[in-house]
């Protein structure tokens, strides 16, 4: 075991980082720091510092970060359009980059010589916040507790929590694991293990049932400049109010519930639960004004690379040198995208009924069915001959 004279956790106030801090204090006999990052999780964050502090943290550092996660995070991924696996957008995934950089700020202003987390040897978030401490702070060591102790799951942890006088939030009637920020809430483990089984409806937060929403439909405008979205309703709003509040106006309907079993970058397959009401008005609102403002080209040399820069997101890659270089890509390309897109919201549905920019490529004119315009029907003649000659030439050779 090494030296270690003080670490850093990124502590939650769960029931995993509250063991965790009580066995780093045992195991290691060293100060431990608990760092909290506020990102729009909705807890007590006073209540989370007394009970670090209760459970033996000799420090602890609460940073509100929700700006800049709304800001430099989750706008950089939406303006990529990146979802993993056709689903998931990425609320944990994207949230952990942040953590692990604002963790290590903490561990070298209060002279730490090593981080911890609570993520699990089974899980992605492992991968996450060790690519991010070793990218940005490789002298810096790393504790695993989930991958040197021998308490074997979230079972001991409750009698482990329970022998040390540890109050935790997990129970017998609610035994998923859950993240939240303002992005998402998730939900993992527990009963949501059997990929067969219907989630229980009082384990959702974030969002009415759909069949439960408004028999009313509510129409919402989302505003983009250069690819982020500025204003709700015309309304200019910062990153994490805008974000905050379409949350709401979609929680209210339904929008934003998924359930899929996705493919964990370790190799296991893990079914999770989530609510992204606003992150789903966000992207379709998004998609809408790219719709009339993005060449034709580009948007498909973008939608060809977005599914792996969601995985370099899913897998933990925010600081790597790739991941740059496709957000200069996804960034210039959104130059031109600015405009206003208005959608119906309706019992679980987004739908896009308007769209409109300053600098629409869409042209009435030349689209139009009726007589008029710059284009000549004409031409498509001489375009159709050439594009099937391929096909007529392999037509001939197979005797057709």
């Amino acid at each position: 075991m090494a030296d270690i004279k003080k670490i850093v956790l990124a502590y939650s106030g769960g029931l995993d980082t509250s063991v965790i801090l009580k066995w780093l204090k045992e195991t290691y006999k060293c100060q431990v720091v608990a760092f909290a990052a506020d990102l729009g999780q909705g807890e007590e964050l006073s209540e989370v510092a007394a009970k670090a502090r209760a459970t033996g943290a000799d420090a602890v550092y609460i940073e509100d970060l929700k700006e800049e996660f709304v800001r430099d995070f989750i706008f950089p991924a939406f303006r990529a359009n990146a979802l993993y696996e056709g689903a998931y957008l990425l609320g944990t995934s994207i949230a952990r980059p942040l953590i692990a950089k604002a963790q290590v700020d903490i561990a070298r202003k209060v002279g730490a010589d090593a981080v911890s987390h609570g993520a699990t040897g089974k899980g992605n978030d492992q991968v996450r916040f060790e690519l991010t401490y070793q990218a940005l702070a490789p002298d810096l060591q790393i504790i695993a507790p989930w991958r040197e102790w021998d308490l074997r799951g979230r079972a001991d942890c409750v009698a482990y929590a329970q022998k040390h006088g540890i109050q935790v939030p997990v129970t017998k009637e609610k035994p998923y694991s859950c993240d939240r920020n303002l992005l998402h809430l998730s939900f993992e483990g527990g009963i949501l293990e059997d990929p067969w089984a219907e989630p229980p409806e009082d384990m959702f937060v974030l969002t009415r049932a759909p069949e439960a929403a408004a028999d009313k439909p509510q129409y919402v405008e989302v505003s983009f400049e250069a690819g982020d979205p500025v204003a709700v309703d015309g309304d200019p709003l910062s990153p994490a109010a805008l974000l905050a509040r379409l949350n709401e106006i979609g929680g209210e309907h339904g929008i934003g519930r998924v359930d899929l079993v996705e493919n964990r970058y370790v190799g296991l397959k893990s079914r999770g639960v989530y609510e992204t009401p606003g992150g789903t008005i966000l992207r379709a609102a998004h998609q809408a004004v790219e719709s009339i403002t993005l060449d034709r080209e580009v948007m498909h040399l973008r939608d060809s690379l977005s599914p792996r820069y969601a995985e370099l997101i899913y897998y933990g890659y925010w600081y790597a040198p790739e991941r740059y270089a496709l957000q200069k890509l996804m960034d210039e390309a959104q130059q031109p995208v600015t405009g206003t897109a208005r959608l119906k919201l309706y019992r679980g549905n987004v739908m896009v009924v308007g769209r409109k920019a300053p600098k629409s490529l869409y042209r009435p004119d030349l689209v139009t069915f009726e007589a008029g315009g710059d284009y000549q029907q004409a031409d498509a003649t001489g375009f159709i001959r050439l594009n099937a000659l391929r096909l007529k030439i392999r037509a001939k050779l197979e005797g057709k």
